[in-house]
């Protein structure tokens, strides 16, 4: 195994909004992922953002949603594994874990497995949201993931302005603007473009 597989390419300007969240990081060990389709970013979170022991946390149904047409997601889904697989031979110290399923039943497994509450709030130094474009599901993914983010985290939105002719309930940014002004108290916004980038003020 060489080479990665990606038939996608919908991450290739996030890099150059991502490395400039490197400095911001508390640490860099923990990553949480809802959405990760054939992997790209997790791949470039692994060769680029993390520790060379870091753990990586990774939600998808791997079923599609609305934006996904008739594609192949069992196909993706093996793409995925492949990838994850060549990643973690080439950096065998990074732990990246593989979830199963809606976002909504896993961090519910993540919160309740939990020893101790203490062993899980604040545990992730980033969490990146590109699950569901659903506004709903957006919102309740940032709702449940936002006590997992370490205080100076950072939590990355995809699709901040995506598909501005769909209905506003099929897309991301009222979710998102929602968000943000319930949990004003506690954000700062660190990029606003086609993602939106916050930060979780310190304690």
């Amino acid at each position: 195994m060489n080479e990665y597989q990606f038939t996608q390419d919908w991450f290739h300007w996030a890099p150059e909004v991502w490395q400039q969240l490197i400095p911001l990081l508390p640490n860099r060990d923990n990553f949480l992922e809802i959405g990760s389709f054939e992997g790209r970013s997790t791949v470039w979170i692994t060769e680029n953002m993390a520790s060379e022991t870091a753990y990586i946390d990774c939600i998808d149904t791997w079923e599609g949603g609305e934006e996904h047409g008739a594609e192949d997601m069992s196909a993706v889904e093996k793409r995925f594994d492949y990838n994850i697989n060549l990643a973690m031979e080439k950096h065998q110290a990074v732990e990246i874990t593989k979830y199963k399923g809606t976002s909504r039943l896993v961090l519910s497994k993540i919160y309740s497995e939990a020893s101790h509450p203490e062993d899980i709030l604040g545990w992730y130094d980033f969490i990146y949201i590109d699950g569901s474009h659903i506004a709903k599901d957006v919102l309740t993914d940032a709702c449940m993931a936002w006590p997992l983010l370490k205080p100076t985290g950072v939590m990355v939105f995809d699709d901040y302005v995506w598909g501005p002719s769909r209905d506003i309930l099929h897309r991301p940014k009222l979710a998102i603007d929602a968000f943000m002004n319930i949990f004003a108290e506690e954000v700062e916004i660190v990029h606003v473009g086609y993602q939106m980038v916050i930060r979780k003020r310190g304690a």
